[in-house]
């Protein structure tokens, strides 16, 4: 058996109750289940339809997103996420970058990484490099200035935490933000990244080795030995090409507003709804949240 989930942004809530009966009716659905009034409901199903792909295409215009997925083992105990555009919305090297006056250069590099158009780990390098002598207290400032969270990450690691489960915050990017931003989410740990920092000034290098796309496979490896759970008890999530290991080996990946190549590999695609997405997509109500 399969469960179709329909969400959309909780912000600009569009989910209609005509679409969903409209959808259920064509595709021989069960009852209709609301998580939210208006931003997330779900019905039970027999199969996969054969049309499903022209419909999420359908109601993306919509700015709905409708998956299927099967619906037993859907709470998972352990929650691997990506930070840049994922738990927090900008890329903190590019802001380090703009500070340091290299802000277009290093995001375009930073964005044909994340679309998988170049090699993860040359791509960290270089652009480390480009960061050299850039004073330590820029990180500190970019913390504090620009860096913003994504909606609705709070509730989702209190949620499955309240229900036994580990959050590992797993980045490509550097322990001076993963740090922080693990604790103010609530994450039980942090990996990622460590620049080298010499008399108060980056000195362009990484302490090696780097956290990438294998490292992050690596952590689920880790993680689910250390707790004794399967890959199926696992949700992923992330947006750039470094994190589709994790992603397609976890029982629930979700390319959460990711890059186009990423959205074209994952099984689980949401690019509407925020981060509480993950929490619907587990059977969750809006009402079983816990804040």
């Amino acid at each position: 058996m399969f469960v179709a989930s329909l969400l959309t942004n909780p912000e600009t809530p569009v989910l209609e109750p005509a679409l969903i009966e409209s959808l259920r009716s064509a595709w021989g659905g069960g009852d209709a289940v609301w998580l939210m009034p208006d931003v997330a409901a779900e019905f039970g199903l027999a199969s996969v339809p054969d049309n499903l792909d022209s419909v999420w295409a359908d109601l993306q215009e919509l700015k709905v997103d409708v998956l299927v997925h099967p619906s037993t083992g859907r709470k998972k105990r352990l929650l691997l996420a990506d930070m840049d555009s994922t738990m927090i919305q900008q890329e903190c090297i590019d802001e380090l970058a703009d500070y340091a006056g290299v802000g277009v250069q290093v995001a375009g590099i930073t964005a044909r990484a994340m679309n998988g158009e170049i090699e993860f780990e040359g791509a960290l390098r270089e652009r480390v490099g480009l960061l050299k002598g850039l004073d330590q207290a820029v990180l500190e400032s970019v913390l504090v200035e620009r860096i913003t969270y994504m909606s609705g990450g709070k509730t989702l690691l209190a949620t499955m935490k309240a229900s036994g489960g580990y959050a590992a915050l797993v980045s490509g990017g550097f322990t001076a933000f993963t740090g922080p931003v693990a604790e103010h989410l609530g994450f039980d740990e942090h990996r990622s990244n460590q620049f080298v920092i010499t008399g108060g000034v980056l000195t362009g290098d990484v302490i090696p080795p780097i956290f990438g796309k294998e490292a992050k496979v690596e952590a689920l490896d880790d993680l689910t030995a250390k707790l004794g759970l399967t890959d199926d008890e696992v949700l992923a999530v992330g947006d750039g090409a470094n994190d589709l290991g994790m992603l397609t080996r976890a029982g629930m990946g979700v390319a959460l507003h990711a890059k186009p190549s990423v959205q074209a590999q994952a099984d689980f695609r949401v690019n509407h709804g925020d981060l509480t997405a993950l929490l619907f997509l587990q059977g969750y109500s809006a009402e079983e949240f816990v804040s």
